[in-house]
């Protein structure tokens, strides 16, 4: 039989061109989809945040009308959460974590598979949710990601799309989830045991955890508002005995953990690259596995603290500001894990690692405001302004963006066999860094002073606020065109990485450079011993 195969095999050769991709259950070739997927929509979502910033440049409406404005708020925030941030991540997964464990592919080839090609429909039903309305599809979705009801329920055709789209992105989750847990506890090679995985794995532990229980409450949310919408029910109707409230808490229920969603990888690839480029080993290594841990029991049970505005109990308002509060815990825990790994390290300032550090200090930015957010008196004024934009952004480019691009560089040498410019990359990240701080920096000020989110027009007071977080947006945004070049430049060709690319970075260790665990594990996984 095994003769036949080989024979066949040998005949045909594995599939080529565009094959090897349609039908590739090669976790390298499906991790490289993802990520350049999650790239293509970059561009998408950050275009959409461009129009959104060339708007806003000065009061009065400039290019678009409100209802296409607020279309573009949804769609963007979408987007990036949906369609970038969470393929990059997987994509992430699926490349490193058989390597980084000693397993010899995920554990589910073909339905890793799937739940890659489940993406490019749900892109194409997102992007036909905002061209539908041209067509006589009724009123554009004009909600926000957040969906919420009467206006979601009102809305024309476009949501109906946008309701399968969300379907479809959660099936791909959902199965690239249970791919990656049963790849994590049934294939780690002989002698890695739980406590020398690297915290890269870990971090993507928890996270798939996070998704298999968020993603179909969320399902079950949207499910409930297309029967809202066609067939007659009333689940969040006031006039048929629903409660709109309910979906802001069914929404949130997913909303919030899907914050560490996007965080806990991050926190993963910084847990690499850290120790790398401060030639130590990771600091507390224990202490952060439980720190993430406690972040997804407790990210699960506190999400009304973005509803203190709905009118709950005391005591109910009470609990969800203490639980939030405690979050800080762990996510400060975590930062000062990294710190004193950095401690009498061996520093050098590679673009990952530079990368790596703005994460620690803008990220912790966002933790001090987070908690100002987490208190009620305070957050009554602070609701739905432009302070929880700026607040957001402070946690989720930092937190999630730059961990994308700190772990891209960091690993570009392993995937491609060539090494990056080392001097464009630095280039990149000044110019990105900046133009980041000099977007969402001044929209915390907007928002004291009152200035409402998810607006087409504004007060004249805030135009200079305004007119230097849209200057921050076109060199944030520009910015990607460097990043594409580097990408493009280092597949294509150039200086060969070495075996240990970033050279010196693994001393004291035995394992593979890339793993970088600690504890180290006692031998390397080439040579691990065969299981009869």
């Amino acid at each position: 039989m095994s003769d036949a195969i080989t024979h066949e095999a040998h005949h045909h050769g594995p599939p080529t061109g565009a094959k090897r991709w349609l039908y590739s259950t090669n976790h390298k070739d499906i991790g490289t989809m993802y990520l350049i997927f999650a790239l293509v929509m970059l561009f998408l979502g950050g275009a959409m945040a461009m129009v959104i910033r060339a708007e806003l440049w000065m009061p009065g409406l400039q290019l678009v009308e409100p209802d296409f404005f607020n279309n573009l708020v949804t769609n963007h925030a979408l987007i990036m959460v949906f369609a970038v941030v969470m393929p990059a991540g997987v994509g992430l997964a699926n490349w490193m974590i058989p390597l980084m464990i000693g397993a010899p592919d995920m554990a589910m080839p073909r339905m890793n598979n799937m739940s890659f090609w489940l993406l490019p429909p749900a892109a194409i039903l997102l992007v036909l949710s905002m061209i539908v309305p041209f067509f006589g599809g009724g009123q554009t979705v004009n909600t926000g990601w957040t969906l919420y009801p009467p206006l979601s329920v009102q809305s024309g055709m476009g949501m109906d799309f946008l309701i399968f789209t969300i379907h479809v992105l959660g099936v791909s989750s959902i199965m690239g989830s249970i791919n990656i847990i049963t790849t994590i506890v049934n294939m780690r090679a002989p002698g890695m045991t739980w406590m020398k995985m690297p915290i890269f794995v870990w971090s993507w532990f928890f996270t798939a955890l996070l998704l298999i229980v968020i993603m179909p409450v969320f399902a079950g949310g949207v499910t409930m508002l297309l029967f809202d919408r066609h067939f007659g029910t009333s689940f969040f109707d006031a006039a048929g005995g629903g409660d709109p409230v309910l979906f802001q808490h069914i929404f949130w229920f997913f909303g919030h953990p899907e914050v560490y969603v996007l965080l806990l990888p991050s926190i993963g690839v910084l847990g690499m690259i850290i120790p790398t480029f401060a030639r130590k080993p990771l600091f507390g290594y224990k202490s952060l596995v439980y720190g993430m841990a406690v972040l997804y029991g407790l990210g699960l049970i506190v999400w009304a603290h973005h509803q203190y505005t709905i009118g709950m109990s005391i005591e109910t308002t009470t609990y969800f500001m203490i639980g939030t509060i405690l979050i800080s815990i762990p996510v400060g825990l975590m930062i000062f894990n990294f710190i004193f790994t950095l401690w009498k390290g061996s520093i050098t300032f590679e673009t990952p690692m530079l990368f790596s550090l703005a994460i620690i200090l803008m990220f912790s930015f966002a933790g001090t405001t987070g908690v100002m957010l987490a208190v009620v008196p305070a957050d009554l004024q602070y609701h739905d302004t432009y302070f929880v934009v700026a607040h957001f952004h402070y946690a989720l480019i930092p937190g999630s963006l730059f961990g994308l691009y700190a772990a891209v560089f960091f690993w570009l040498p392993k995937w491609t066999g060539h090494m990056y410019n080392e001097r464009l990359g630095k280039i990149f990240f000044w110019w990105t860094t900046i133009g980041f701080n000099l977007t969402f920096f001044p929209q915390h000020f907007s928002g004291l002073a009152g200035m409402p989110r998810r607006i087409v027009d504004y007060n004249m007071i805030f135009t200079e606020f305004n007119v230097m977080s849209s200057v921050g947006a076109f060199t944030f945004g520009l910015s990607h065109l460097l990043f594409l070049y580097i990408i493009i430049k280092t597949v294509k060709g150039g200086e060969k990485a070495a075996d240990k690319p970033w050279d010196g970075a693994s001393i004291g260790y035995s394992g593979l450079e890339w793993t970088v665990p600690s504890p180290p594990p006692f031998h390397t996984f080439e040579e691990a011993p065969q299981v009869k």
